[in-house]
């Protein structure tokens, strides 16, 4: 329970734990988990105070609260770091850069956007919304054992040495299991959906800075989410 805690702990400023390491990284599926459901309890509850946009703008809004904006900021410094067209060296430098440029804060806003509106079309799904956050954490897994890491330091490299990629294909099935329950063999789909989307990230930065950091994590988990609330949302 102690690495559950952890793994909370960083992915959330409303939890204390100790620093962490490689075995905190392994239960991030959990905690993405539990996350996810702390949203679909808001999704519940906002739903029945609101109509849906308004609803749905509340559930974009406490995702951003619950995980400090961490991830969104890993999205930001990723797009300002791997669209523009620059050398690799350069590229780190713009993705430590604490500021916005204009791709992270393009890219930012239509990612909420999408997410805003993708909720906004459905009725309140709690166990989608663990599927999905469950996933984005178990392709954050796969993606820090399948590609080296970019830097010599950094946050992320607290993380190095966790379990084998195996470890990461067990959280894909509790969060297609979840999905399932949450919106049928549609959510199955936006889980599969999800994990494409977060390798699409992964493959874009190897090749551009020849492997991940913590801001690509961050960027693969919102883009896996994104996606697969906009399949989920799909006219099926």
């Amino acid at each position: 329970m102690l690495t559950v805690r952890r793994a909370l702990a960083f992915l959330t400023p409303f939890v204390r734990g100790g620093p962490p390491d490689a075995a905190t990284f392994d239960w991030f599926p959990v905690a993405g988990a539990a996350i996810g459901l702390a949203l679909g309890a808001v999704w519940w509850l906002a739903d029945r105070a609101w109509y849906p946009a308004v609803a749905a703008a509340v559930v974009v809004a406490a995702d951003l609260a619950l995980t400090g904006m961490l991830h969104l900021d890993g999205l930001v410094d990723s797009a300002d770091g791997l669209l523009p067209h620059l050398p690799r060296a350069r590229r780190l430098e713009v993705m430590a850069d604490p500021g916005a440029g204009a791709f992270g804060v393009g890219t930012a806003a239509v990612v909420l956007l999408l997410r805003w509106s993708s909720i906004a079309a459905m009725r309140p799904r709690p166990l989608l919304l663990a599927g999905l956050w469950c996933a984005s954490r178990t392709a954050m897994v796969v993606i820090a054992r399948g590609l080296p890491y970019a830097r010599d330091d950094g946050l992320a490299s607290a993380f190095l040495g966790s379990r084998p990629v195996g470890w990461g294909v067990a959280g894909g099935v509790v969060a297609c299991a979840l999905a399932i329950a949450g919106r049928g063999a549609v959510g199955a789909v936006a889980v599969a959906a999800a994990f494409v989307a977060a390798g699409g990230v992964a493959e874009l930065a190897h090749r551009r800075i020849g492997g991940f950091t913590g801001d690509v994590l961050g960027a693969s988990g919102m883009t896996a989410e994104t996606v697969g609330l906009l399949v989920a949302a799909a006219r099926w």
